[in-house]
């Protein structure tokens, strides 16, 4: 199928990347549906992009729809079965293999054949996820950055069986949604998440080693390597939930004790300490 006829944009997944994405493609005209298995999760998406979307036409001022506009073109629902008219889904469920293997199998049977698969993850292999599909050319990486309405750029990962139509149709839908897109090959973390995880898990450990204090160590990074964000507050708006799913992935790919979580980091997600999103991480937020 051509890009020109992909217009009807599933969604899987209400977290932090679901609502981005959801809110990132209605903005752009697209018809959007978002699935969730918690309707609780749903309620939480609605309102998080009517703030989100007066919030974002303050910092930029492309964002010119309007909250109603843009729900207007989002389906809520928890029924995956309404992904049946889905030209092309973005799945953005939690980084644990054993999720996104039921997911799979059970939309591959949904959705109709001409339907692209975009993996939205930070590091599983597109491959893997590709084999337990029946159109493997189809499934292609969409690592879309947080916040998607606001960054331009989408990391398009190969897949080893990814056709290059499945490709192109990819970068013209991010182009006709306002993104440009960079084109990597399949592996464990891709480009961005194979270093930023790093880094990541770096600064954690030498915040747990006292070395440095939070706030000093984001400001190194601000002020001399220019980063809009230092690597903790960037661990806290992705999740330390989900940076510690990361670096489990990236340890056992690549079993390179490099990968290997911070101890601090584990102590952190196992007291609920998940950042943004639980309102406390290295920072505290209201």
């Amino acid at each position: 199928m051509t890009s020109e006829l992909l217009q009807q944009i599933g969604v899987i997944g209400a977290g932090t990347m679901g609502v981005g994405v959801s809110h990132a493609f209605a903005q752009a005209g697209f018809q959007v549906t978002l699935t969730d298995i918690s309707e609780a999760a749903l309620d939480v998406a609605r309102k998080k992009i009517a703030r989100n979307t007066v919030a974002y036409r303050m910092l930029s001022p492309e964002q010119r729809a309007g909250a109603p506009e843009i729900l207007s073109r989002i389906d809520f629902t928890t029924d995956v079965k309404a992904l049946r008219n889905a030209d092309y889904v973005v799945e953005n469920a939690t980084e644990d293999w054993g999720i996104k293997e039921e997911i799979y199998r059970e939309i591959d049977g949904i959705c109709p054949a001409h339907c692209i698969f975009g993996v939205n993850t930070s590091a599983i292999s597109i491959t893997r996820v590709a084999a337990l599909t029946q159109r493997p050319e189809q499934v292609v990486g969409t690592h879309f950055m947080n916040p998607a309405p606001l960054k331009r750029v989408v990391e398009v990962i190969r897949g080893f069986h990814t056709s290059e139509e499945t490709v192109k149709a990819t970068r013209d839908l991010f182009a006709g949604a306002g993104k440009d897109s960079i084109v990597v090959n399949d592996s464990p973390g891709f480009v961005t998440n194979r270093v930023m995880m790093l880094t990541v898990n770096e600064a954690i450990c030498l915040l747990d080693e006292g070395v440095s204090t939070v706030a000093e160590i984001d400001r190194l990074f601000q002020d001399c390597f220019g980063h809009t964000m230092g690597p903790l507050e960037t661990c806290d708006l992705i999740g330390l939930d989900t940076v510690l799913y990361s670096l489990d992935v990236l340890y056992d790919s690549f079993n390179d004790p490099k990968y290997r979580p911070s101890q601090l980091l584990k102590k952190m997600v196992n007291a609920g300490q998940h950042g943004q999103k639980s309102g406390r991480g290295f920072y505290t937020y209201s």
